[in-house]
């Protein structure tokens, strides 16, 4: 990927002129020019895209794993009464062992 010129990417705001729109790549020449120039904002730049990562694949994991999502609404209408007493679909639990646990109600 080649950078070239000493912007990425411009905008005009003029109105008989068209808007060009920076695409990803003129953005990520853009980011990697800064980082060239001013190297303290490397450290910003890899935090911010860690957190943007770990956020996408949370939303990702509770979109696909989560019972209270149902995807398939004619063959699974209610797919959180099929979850099973030790069934572990939270991320994380502190002080519970699922693997224990008992059925405590009724079958739907």
């Amino acid at each position: 990927m080649q950078c070239s010129g000493s912007s990425a990417y411009t905008l005009t705001w003029n109105a008989n002129l068209p808007r060009s729109e920076p695409s990803v790549a003129n953005i990520l020449c853009h980011i990697i020019g800064q980082a060239k120039k001013h190297p303290s904002l490397i450290p910003l730049f890899v935090f911010i895209g860690a957190g943007g990562t770990g956020a996408a694949l949370y939303v990702m994991r509770l979109a696909l794993f989560n019972p209270d999502v149902s995807w398939d609404r004619k063959n699974n209408p209610e797919p959180w009464n099929k979850l099973g007493p030790n069934d572990q679909y939270k991320f994380y639990s502190v002080n519970v062992d699922y693997s224990k646990l008992k059925k405590e109600g009724p079958d739907f």
